[in-house]
């Protein structure tokens, strides 16, 4: 049985949450376009929750799930890195517009949400898979509601402030150098040995864990250890030519591109990988959804009602389609060719949407 007394859905843990949400989104912006990754934000977002909510007497363990929930979606949100910046590469934006941007995010992550609400019971209520992350970070709030130990907060302010002051010698005064690196050759072949001192570096690896950071290890020893030495060795090279910068060239034109193809056939593979469980929980979770209808269920088993989901996601393709017809609109293109692609992108990005929600809750698990 569960206490229905308890606080949940309060405007403190709202705002909390949205300024948590808010400081953690900036923050995986700044390292995804710094390093091509983002980090998962429940634990530490559950920690700060715990220490805050605890100046109120009446908050509770459920207000302290919602508020990391909350807090949780910064590592998604942040996702726009991936995408947005390729309009400017490619020419097509020259600044970011604020409206088309925030609609653009607001869509998308409605639609996130939406999708999750018909695949929470198959993927999480009857599914067996460990959600690692979600568990550790219900641990921590478990341990917290109880008062076990340390709630952790001295240990990030810590950390802040040591890292604000590593980044202002660094970043700010420059009188430290936040990297350093050694080039060996070998006959025409260069190996570069690379070194950073980034503090928010470090945090990220923790965040990431042990098979992450082993994995970007892996990728600089194939960079920078074998593919640059080799396409280098293998390269007519003038005699008067810097060695170093025939080396960055080389990686920038041909080893990245291997990085990239890399991970699209990962993608790929992931994708084949989960299809069959994405589509028998997609399945059930309807199932289970139109089965709720008239039943006398607890609290915590009741899902948005599908009249309503229906609603929202009305209102969430007509943005859609806002956003796509403005984005469209500005190109040199036929009245009919730009409504024929809006009706495309639009079932395209509801359609993937959902897949993309399915693999990313079988991904945590």
């Amino acid at each position: 049985m569960h206490n229905d007394n308890l606080k949940e859905l309060t405007l403190r843990g709202m705002v909390l949450g949205a300024l948590i949400t808010v400081l953690f989104t900036a923050s995986n912006v700044y390292l995804g376009l710094k390093v091509g990754m983002t980090f998962a934000s429940s634990i530490p977002a559950a920690v700060i929750s715990m220490a805050v909510l605890k100046f109120f007497k009446d908050s509770s363990i459920l207000e302290n799930n919602m508020v990391q929930t909350q807090a949780s979606s910064a590592g998604t949100l942040s996702s726009v890195i991936f995408v947005l910046p390729g309009l400017l590469m490619m020419g097509y934006w020259q600044d970011f517009p604020f409206w088309q941007t925030m609609l653009i995010c607001a869509a998308g992550g409605t639609l996130g949400v939406l999708f999750t609400i018909p695949l929470r019971r198959a993927m999480v209520v009857n599914s067996d898979l460990p959600y690692p992350e979600g568990v550790a970070a219900a641990e921590i709030l478990k341990a917290g509601n109880h008062g076990e130990g340390d709630s952790g907060v001295k240990d990030i302010a810590y950390g802040g402030i040591f890292a604000a002051t590593v980044a202002f010698f660094t970043n700010g005064l420059r009188i430290v150098a936040d990297g350093a690196s050694a080039w060996v050759s070998s006959g025409k072949a260069m190996f570069q040995l690379p070194m950073g001192f980034s503090l928010a570096l470090v945090g990220a690896g923790y965040l990431i864990g042990i098979v992450g950071g082993l994995a970007m290890l892996l990728g600089v020893v194939l960079t920078w250890g074998v593919a640059v030495p080799y396409f280098t060795a293998h390269a007519d090279i003038a005699a008067d030519a810097n060695m170093v910068d025939v080396a960055m060239t080389v990686w920038k034109t041909k080893v990245r591109f291997i990085g990239v193809g890399t991970i699209g056939i990962a993608a790929i593979w992931t994708l084949l990988i989960l299809m069959k469980p994405m589509i028998e929980g997609m399945v059930h979770s309807f199932r289970m959804l139109k089965g709720n209808a008239g039943e006398s269920v607890e609290r915590i088993d009741i899902d948005l009602s599908p009249k309503t989901m229906i609603y929202i996601l009305i209102a969430t393709v007509a943005l859609i389609v806002i956003s796509l017809y403005h984005f469209i609109a500005a190109a040199p293109i036929s009245p009919e060719l730009a409504v024929l692609l809006v009706v495309v992108c639009t079932f395209l990005a509801v359609f993937i949407g959902f897949f993309v929600a399915a693999a990313s809750g079988i991904w945590r698990a």
